[in-house]
């Protein structure tokens, strides 16, 4: 009766907490399974809008603007008139022109009439070789002079021409930089307006030459894949953050580098049919630059930092153990950071609950959700 007791009195004594820590199951953590698939390699960097073609509207003769003939800000054709000057002195030339020729052509009529008759004269003996030579020596001058009237003729008439003053080029035109009445000649250095084709523009942003020799080392080796064969794929993001709805293309790359800045210049070409694209807009320019074949992406929050300034992840081992992985961290992607080495196919990776365990803890690994994409499934089922 007495050992009974005893024994309960054993029991009861146990401490709770003690015997609960033992059964307590290791705690849960995210994870995520470790996927080796293509990785498209973008580089985003800053840049500027510019258009295609510029042309400025210059007078090719002098004159006074009697009529402005565009909207200013609207599209103009190649060709479209843009501005008339006084046509009345030009006309006055033209018809002093008409009357230069007029009266050198009768010249040459006569001149090649008195060459036939002195020509029949000399069959006969009736006349000298010198009155001769003398009459064809004149037709031939009155043939020059009638030449040099119908110069004289085609250039007032081209000046009768240009005091329309046309558009060079298609594009949009800015504002009238004169308005009617103004004195305009062909020495002034201002112009009359100006054009710019904005259908395609260009984007002109810069890249460091160290990461351009990085991206050719890697195509070369094999680890990356072009985009296209022809040229690499470029996207603009516009300064409120959306990004521009047709992408482009990359052009070329300067083969000069700035001594200052040790950059290349790099130009991308991009449709801009409704003119969302204006001269002078900042942009940031997101190059398709290559293909990762093989390429590993872990969120961001699931690389640490060790004391010496590595990079490593958590990986559950097959006994359930949280194991620090030392990896090598390439760039930053908008989806994460892109692993260069370290990490194999099918491995798990711990991504949130570093908290709950230390280096060798057991852990439950669960499949991580990201809260991000939660948030932004349930903004679009609302």
């Amino acid at each position: 009766m007495c050992l009974t007791l005893a024994t309960s009195t054993l029991v009861a004594c146990k401490d709770p907490s003690a015997e609960r820590s033992q059964d307590a199951a290791p705690p849960e953590v995210g994870v995520v399974t470790v996927e080796a698939k293509p990785v498209t390699l973008t580089k985003e960097l800053p840049g500027r809008i510019a258009p295609m073609r510029i042309a400025e509207v210059r007078p090719r003769v002098s004159g006074i603007v009697i009529e402005r003939m565009f909207q200013q800000g609207s599209v103009v054709e190649a060709g479209t008139p843009l501005y008339r000057l006084d046509p009345a002195p030009f006309q006055v030339e033209l018809d002093k022109a008409r009357a230069a020729l007029t009266k050198a052509e009768a010249v040459l009529y006569q001149a090649s009439r008195q060459e036939d008759r002195l020509k029949n004269l000399l069959t006969g003996q009736a006349t000298s070789q010198a009155q001769y030579e003398l009459a064809v020596a004149a037709e031939r001058q009155a043939e020059a002079d009638v030449a040099a009237q119908k110069a004289a003729l085609d250039q007032a008439q081209l000046n009768l021409n240009l005091a329309t003053v046309r558009a060079p080029i298609s594009g949009r035109i800015g504002r009238a930089l004169v308005t009617e009445g103004a004195l305009v000649n062909t020495t002034e250095t201002s112009q009359l307006a100006t054009i710019q084709q904005l259908d395609p523009i260009y984007a002109d942003f810069t890249q460091s030459v160290s990461e351009l020799y990085e991206l050719k080392r890697d195509l070369a080796e094999g680890r990356l894949k072009r985009v296209s064969p022809e040229a690499a794929r470029v996207r603009l993001v516009l300064d409120n953050g959306s990004t521009y709805k047709h992408s482009g293309r990359l052009l070329f790359s300067d083969v000069s580098v700035d001594p200052g800045t040790a950059k290349v210049t790099l130009r991308g070409e991009f449709p801009n049919p409704d003119a969302d694209l204006l001269p002078g807009m900042y942009v940031r320019v997101q190059i398709e630059e290559a293909i990762d074949v093989d390429g590993i992406v872990l969120p961001a929050q699931a690389v640490q930092r060790t004391t010496a300034g590595t990079a490593a992840v958590y990986v559950v081992n097959d006994e359930g153990r949280a194991m620090l992985q030392p990896v090598r961290a390439a760039r930053t992607l908008e989806n994460g950071i892109l692993i260069e080495e370290g990490l194999k196919p099918g491995w798990r990776v711990v991504v949130d609950g570093f908290q709950k365990f230390g280096p060798g803890s057991a852990v439950t690994p669960v499949p991580w959700r990201n809260p991000v994409s939660n948030s932004d499934r349930s903004a679009v089922s609302n």
